[in-house]
């Protein structure tokens, strides 16, 4: 076993450190303690140090904990209420870089649940991670009380989401990040043990691993960090990757797709929410061969294909899509007089794709309502410039802008920018 799962931070994790504070009871000082909190995150792996910085930057009074490859803890400064825990997610601390967020409620391991011989009991670790869950969403939990006495709603669990960390770097040997075998039967067990009081809030289809939450509902999760190392935490679902495991949609490239590019846009179109739908006017820079023009076809969409590289004739033939021959800086811009949806996954440096856009948007007569396009990382430098390069995008009139790594994006990023309210 590598020194570094016996590392004094992440000791840390294993002893719950105590934070202490000194209350008056009848003239009397009185000690009491509280749990450490930590947050728990998942990224692509390589992203690491991407979302350390960001985290260094959003939350500079929290501590990094633990890392393993495409999985990270930080400790808060100071113990929270269950309610503002469960307000911290993904968008509102606004990363990038993070797949997934969820709040610790401890972690099991074979540490903790081994056989006599020293082997890892699984029967005792899906036991284990009940009585976590208990410890904040039990009937007789401080927090239950607390809501109790406050006249509020009690907390409850509506779903058990299982992921593992990714295991290699997206793209390594043909892997793709998504939601293992393992992570099924896991979550199959933990649903079939689980005690009466967490059953009977948990939703209808809580049965089904990738069946998408609703928002606002809270959901355990359950890290595999290892075989035999779960991190145990909970979420409330925010937006539309919360709704999934690990923030890990259940798609495949289907036997059609031209290309990865469908996977990229169709995961970009849902994060992004852009209302892209029959005959909205879309334009696919540097198309070829024409995965991201499907995924905008599959809409029903009318496309305009920039490339002059060949397109895959499935998209070719396709009665809504027009291929434009030729490289964008060479064609009229009167062709693109009546398109407002436009996207690009051009494998350049961030600067060129970001030239060539507002070269493009921020002409009189190209009238854009949004944009959807990847920047890539040739070196992980670029994450540092994140912030310059979507103030650039805001500074062409773009007020709603927003970036994430998706899960089918590799060493790259999406960013999603929109004019709202638009006026044509």
């Amino acid at each position: 076993m590598p020194a570094l799962f016996f590392s004094e931070s992440f000791d840390s994790q294993i002893i719950i450190p105590l934070v202490f504070e000194v209350i008056q009871v009848e003239n009397t000082p009185v000690a009491t303690s509280a749990p450490a909190q930590f947050v728990l995150f998942t990224c692509q792996r390589g992203a690491e140090n991407a979302l350390k910085k960001e985290l260094e930057r959003r939350r500079p009074n929290w501590r990094f904990s633990y890392s393993r490859p495409g999985f990270l803890t930080f400790r808060t400064p100071e113990p929270e209420s269950l309610e503002k825990r469960l307000a911290i997610d993904v968008p509102t601390l606004r990363l990038v870089f993070a797949r997934s967020c969820a709040h610790s409620l401890g972690r099991v391991s074979a540490r903790e649940c081994s056989n006599e011989d020293g082997t890892f009991d699984a029967t005792r670790a899906l036991a284990r991670v009940w009585e976590l869950a208990a410890t904040e969403f039990g009937a007789d939990s401080r927090s239950a009380e607390n809501a109790r006495k406050a006249g509020r709603p009690v907390r409850t669990l509506a779903r058990i989401h299982v992921y593992e960390r990714d295991q290699l770097a997206v793209g390594v040997r043909g892997y793709e990040p998504g939601l293992t075998q393992s992570a099924y039967d896991l979550h199959r067990r933990l649903f079939e043990i689980a005690p009466a009081e967490f059953r009977a809030s948990l939703a209808s289809d809580a049965n089904r691993l990738d069946a998408p939450g609703a928002p606002g509902e809270v959901c355990l999760d359950v890290v595999v960090v290892e075989e035999n190392e779960w991190h145990v935490g909970f979420h409330k679902i925010a937006d539309v990757h919360s709704r999934y495991p690990g923030g890990l949609f259940p798609l495949e490239l289907p036997t059609d797709a031209t290309s990865r590019a469908f996977l990229k846009f169709e995961e970009g179109l849902r994060w992004s929410g852009f209302p892209i739908g029959i005959e909205s006017r879309c334009v696919d820079i540097g198309a070829a061969p024409g995965g991201g023009s499907q995924a905008l076809l599959a809409r029903g969409a009318l496309v305009l294909g920039v490339d002059p590289a060949e397109i895959d004739p499935l998209v070719l033939n396709h009665p809504n899509f027009t291929h434009l021959r030729g490289k964008i800086s060479q064609l009229r811009r009167k062709l693109f007089r009546k398109s407002r949806w436009f996207i690009t996954d051009m494998n350049v440096a961030p600067s060129y794709t970001l030239d060539a856009l507002e070269e493009l948007v921020t002409r009189d007569d190209v009238s854009a309502r949004g944009l959807l396009f990847t920047l890539k990382f040739f070196d992980w430098k670029f994450a540092d410039d994140v912030p310059k390069f979507l103030g650039r995008v805001k500074d062409w009139g773009f007020n709603h802008v927003h970036a994430r790594q998706l899960q089918f994006n590799r060493q790259e990023i999406m960013v999603a920018a929109l004019k709202k309210p638009f006026v044509k």
